[in-house]
């Protein structure tokens, strides 16, 4: 069924065009374990997000390097431009509450 999502035996989602949309718990398990242990939860997620982002960051950079600007070709089309400027406001964000996170951790001790 087209547009229908369903589950697969790993708790993963199919989104309806054969992709497997799995929960970000199960599929970086090790990453977010390793992280909270040596961080807290709170931070340890944080970590984890920024991982993702950064992730996210390098494929839509590769995908930059075919899809260029119509105006001018040495540089990504202007929507992956805008989707390249949001994830690192993202990414910055993010580790700005880490270090609030970590500077309130140190003055509580």
């Amino acid at each position: 069924m087209e547009g229908s999502r369903g589950f697969d035996s790993a708790g993963g989602r199919f989104s309806g065009e054969g992709v497997v949309d799995v929960s970000v718990f199960y599929d970086r398990q090790e990453e977010l374990e390793k992280y909270e242990f040596m961080m807290g939860e709170a931070r340890g997620r944080l970590a984890v997000t920024l991982d993702a982002l950064t992730d996210a960051l390098i494929l839509v950079g590769q995908h930059g390097v075919y899809c260029t600007s119509a105006r001018n070709q040495k540089v990504p089309a202007l929507d992956l431009q805008a989707v390249l400027a949001n994830i690192t406001g993202a990414k910055e964000l993010v580790a700005s509450v880490m270090e609030k996170l970590r500077l309130e951790k140190e003055a509580a001790e």
